[in-house]
């Protein structure tokens, strides 16, 4: 609880801290703090055209940062949050041109049990969550990994110990009755059919048989 409460104060003041999910540790800041997010892009060399994932505690959180949800992305929702699925929603128009990458959406999900989703669930406010790793480099599994990275440009790390890596999130985005998998990840396309059964599900575009 304590180690929590001083992460929340070090985030809410515009600082960047390193996590564990349930899969690989990840750097999390404010989602509004565009200063935070400007740091995140430059200490892992990320290029401006890729916006930053956000994780949140609950679906209640949502509200910060798209203006709807429809029935078909609640259902998905209810059963697969806390979990690892992505969704890429229609972003509200005052979120930070660095996490939509000015396309006007959000990827946002609810992580699985792990300190970086009691965390979330703390501060009650979206949370970035982009792997702690240099562009195009192997994803940190643990707090040595995460400062050979950073070194000192992250103000906080939590050592969680040795995250057990995997598969990452499914992302999907949900298009009128189509589901779109934009990448393939835990939840299969099966396991997205059988929630919602009259749905149509797509990989990039191409059907699923």
């Amino acid at each position: 609880e304590e180690v929590k409460r001083v992460l929340s104060e070090v985030i809410i003041k515009g600082g960047i801290a390193a996590f564990p999910t349930e899969t690989f540790y990840c750097l999390g800041a404010r989602y509004d703090n565009v200063k935070a997010l400007e740091k995140i892009h430059e200490i892992k060399s990320r290029p401006k055209d890729k916006g930053i994932p956000l994780i949140i505690g609950n679906a209640k959180i949502l509200r910060f940062v798209t203006p709807s949800v429809t029935g078909l992305m609640k259902k998905l929702i209810e059963r697969f949050w806390p979990g690892p699925l992505t969704l890429l929603l229609n972003a509200r128009e005052d979120l930070p041109y660095l996490i939509t990458a000015g396309i006007g959406k959000v990827a946002v999900r609810v992580p699985g049990a792990s300190f970086a989703l009691d965390l979330a669930r703390a501060l009650e406010l979206p949370l970035t969550a982009t792997s702690a790793n240099i562009s195009g480099m192997t994803a940190a599994r643990n707090a040595d990994e995460v400062i050979g990275y950073f070194g000192s440009s992250v103000d906080i790390i939590v050592d969680g110990g040795r995250t057990p890596g995997g598969m990452p999130s499914t992302i999907v985005e949900v298009i009128n009755s189509r589901i779109v998998i934009l990448r393939p990840g835990q939840v299969s396309a099966e396991e997205l059919q059988l929630t919602v059964k009259k749905a149509q599900i797509m990989v990039n575009n191409t059907d699923v048989p």
